[in-house]
């Protein structure tokens, strides 16, 4: 048998597809005997927590525990389609590496330590009020009436919905902040 270039690699494309079909369609067959991971559980639709474009969301579980998250194609902004971001969230709640308790690390120390999340939200309170306490200003240099701090400034996150972001603009307000920004907008 002659067999010249073109000749060679045809033959060998199709010894190459021929293997590959075939393996591909016993591990097909396998895959497809075997129940879903997802069978059984509830369906929820929600939100990707991550940036301001939200980009729907879907989470299995059953009971407490999440199963399984994935893109959701009837989302009209998404599609289904995620990043790589969005494709991650299921690692929000089940990752063995995740901070679950409030760290503090003292001034020129090297070390973190764990505290009470009671100790936490006390230091960051008195940390604000003293902050705001010593840069409130009355007045402006024209004398008119301001009542606000330049000291302090937030940053939103796109994972809070409109009732927070409503509260939160509320209580950053009633506090003098002038400095409110949204990642949303950034």
């Amino acid at each position: 048998m002659q067999l010249n270039r073109r000749g060679f690699f045809k033959v060998s494309g199709s010894v190459v597809a021929g293997s590959i079909l075939g393996i591909g369609l016993e591990a097909a067959e396998a895959e497809a005997a075997l129940p879903l991971a997802i069978q059984y559980a509830r369906e929820t639709t929600t939100i990707c927590p991550y940036c301001a474009v939200g980009c729907g969301l879907i989470v299995h579980s059953r009971g407490d525990e999440v199963i399984n998250t994935e893109g959701d194609p009837d989302h009209p902004i998404n599609r289904g389609t995620l990043c790589s971001k969005g494709a991650a969230v299921f690692q929000l709640r089940d990752n063995k590496q995740r901070i679950t308790e409030p760290m503090y690390r003292a001034k020129g120390s090297r070390e973190w330590q764990k505290v009470s999340w009671d100790w936490a939200l006390d230091q960051i309170a008195d940390r604000v009020k003293a902050t705001r306490d010593a840069s409130f200003r009355e007045q402006n240099a024209k004398g008119q009436v301001v009542n606000r701090t330049d000291a302090i400034a937030s940053v939103g996150s796109a994972a809070l919905d409109n009732e927070e972001c409503y509260l939160l603009q509320k209580m950053l307000r009633s506090w003098g902040l002038v400095y409110i920004e949204h990642q949303a907008r950034i």
